[in-house]
C-alpha cells in the first residue's frame, strides 16, 4: 500500500469527525528523520481528540488493512501520536498545539494545509 493512500485515509478519518487545521508536513528532504510525513490536526476537546484517533484507526484499517505500529497519549488526550511508520499523525487539542508549535519546529518541511470542509 502506498503512502499517498495511507495519508488520504488518515485525512478522511480526521474529516469524518470534523478535525481542524489539517497540515501535512513532507519530511523526505530532511536528513536523519525517522518517517516521511507528519499529519498534524487539532480537536476542540479531549473527547474530540479521542474521536479523531478512533476515526483514523477505523478508516485506515477498513480501507487499507493497516494498523498503527504505536499509539501514545491516550491517557490525557492532549496530544495523541499515531505511528504508521512512514506517516506519523499528531492529534492535538488546540491549546497544546499552540504551546508546542510543531509546525514551527519542522519549518524546513514542505507544508500542505488541507482545505477544511467546515
Amino acid at each position: 500500500m502506498g503512502t499517498d493512500n495511507l495519508i488520504t485515509n488518515i485525512i478522511e478519518g480526521i474529516e469524518n469527525v470534523k478535525g481542524l487545521q489539517i497540515n501535512i508536513l513532507d519530511l523526505r528532504d530532511i536528513d536523519n528523520v525517522a518517517c516521511k510525513y507528519f499529519v498534524v490536526c487539532s480537536g476542540n476537546s479531549t473527547t474530540q481528540v479521542n474521536a479523531i484517533t478512533g476515526s483514523i484507526r477505523k478508516c485506515v484499517s477498513k480501507n487499507t488493512g493497516e494498523k498503527p505500529w504505536h499509539i501514545e497519549g491516550l491517557d490525557n488526550s492532549k496530544w495523541v501520536l499515531m505511528d504508521y511508520i512512514d506517516v506519523v499523525v499528531h492529534i492535538f487539542n488546540e491549546e497544546t498545539r499552540k504551546y508546542y508549535k510543531i509546525e514551527e519546529l519542522w519549518e524546513e518541511a514542505n507544508s500542505t494545509l488541507v482545505e477544511s470542509k467546515y
